[in-house]
């Protein structure tokens, strides 16, 4: 059997289709046989879906949708109707860049897909089980959670995606041991997992909290919106979107955001805007040694975090104390591949693992579609 996963991100989608052997189980893992990457403001979704579908042999017996925004109703992978089409189409305004363009995608894959099974894997899912203490922010119940105002948290495929691998990697740590998941590309997170349980994550409300990203600021002072609004004279909207778009290294470079490219280009803009974004990410790092109680490994993903070896170095500079030693040579040889990072002497392991989403979602597609015999849903231990 084919199973189609659709991953759609604000101004991407990546399409691919996977042919299932029996459960696909590890002995039997779900082979990709053709995948492809749109990107642009507004590319067909049926157009796209059907010239995709035109190249596979077989119809797919079932569709998997990368929706970002859940919010608290949503806490695993859900079978689409029209029902949980109108729960995504209310969750818009929680994630008004992500659900709509999930929405159109999901609505032609239903029409050039009809009669087989669509799920929606969330990726704030794995953070619904946040401790109170990491999800709640510090205001009063009618200025926050009466609101819907709580740390959701993204990238939740992702991270998840890292532990698992990593669960393979060290199978000698039980389940999983303390892991630190960096997913950095244009979006940058982290999260802190105790043998699978998220116990805090770097991203908020919305995706714009958390570290510096390739065009987002990350953390910030709120009182710096209206500010902005009355200096600019614009809304709170409009500063909102220069945030998430002309932000982050970008913006405090000054050009394309490619922290490679940033870093041979030797402006002064540029070193800065490297130094900053690593050191976002060395504080949170050092937080969350502090929520873990120490961590057993670091795992790196994402675009950044799989080749860009001197953004690994510099985010993990002047760790010894904690026990995090890097192998340079391995380092630098890790570009895009799965490798192993630290040196033979460190108490933390750390590893380059290439994000592998869509298997998450074509697992949870066999699991409830019931395609593949007898399936036993997969739970956190």
């Amino acid at each position: 059997m084919i199973v189609l996963t659709v991953n759609t991100g604000s101004t991407s989608v990546k399409l691919a289709a996977f042919r299932v052997d029996g459960a696909g189980e590890a002995e039997a893992p779900p082979r990709r046989l053709a995948a492809q990457r749109l990107t642009g403001s507004s590319p067909d979704p049926l157009a796209a879906l059907r010239g995709f579908l035109g190249q596979l042999e077989d119809r797919p017996a079932a569709v998997a949708h990368r929706v970002v925004h859940g919010g608290t109703r949503f806490t695993g992978p859900t079978l689409i109707d029209d029902g949980t089409r109108g729960a995504i189409a209310a969750l818009s305004e929680l994630a008004p860049l992500h659900n709509p363009v999930a929405l159109r995608w999901i609505d032609a894959a239903r029409e050039a897909c009809g009669g087989v099974p669509h799920v929606a894997a969330f990726d704030t899912a794995l953070f619904s089980t946040l401790p109170r203490v990491a999800a709640e922010y510090a205001l009063p119940p009618d200025l926050g959670v009466d609101l819907g105002i709580r740390r959701y948290g993204f990238h939740g495929l992702a991270h998840e995606a890292l532990w698992e691998r990593w669960r393979q990697l060290e199978p000698q740590l039980p389940g999983g041991g303390r892991l630190i998941s960096l997913q950095l590309g244009g979006g940058c997170s982290m999260a802190a997992l105790d043998r699978g349980r998220p116990r805090d994550t770097s991203m908020g409300f919305s995706p714009l909290e958390g570290l510096v990203m390739e065009t987002r600021s990350g953390d910030l002072d709120a009182a710096i919106v209206p500010y902005l609004e009355r200096r600019l004279g614009v809304s709170g909207e409009q500063v909102v979107e220069m945030l998430n778009q002309r932000a982050g290294l970008a913006g405090v470079a000054g050009s394309p955001a490619d922290p490679q490219a940033l870093l041979q280009g030797g402006s002064p803009r540029a070193r800065f805007a490297v130094e900053l974004y690593c050191y976002r990410a060395r504080k949170y790092l050092g937080a969350y040694l502090a929520v873990l109680g120490g961590c057993d490994g670091i795992a790196f993903g994402g675009g950044v975090g799989e080749h860009v070896a001197e953004v690994r170095a510099r985010i993990l500079c002047g760790l010894e104390w904690a026990g995090i030693e890097l192998d340079r040579s391995a380092n630098e040889a890790a570009r895009g591949s799965e490798s192993r990072i630290s040196a033979a002497g460190s108490r933390v392991s750390v590893w380059v693992i290439p994000v592998d989403e869509e298997m998450l979602m074509v697992r949870a597609a066999l699991t409830l579609a019931k395609l593949a015999p007898n399936p036993t849903p997969r739970t956190l231990p």
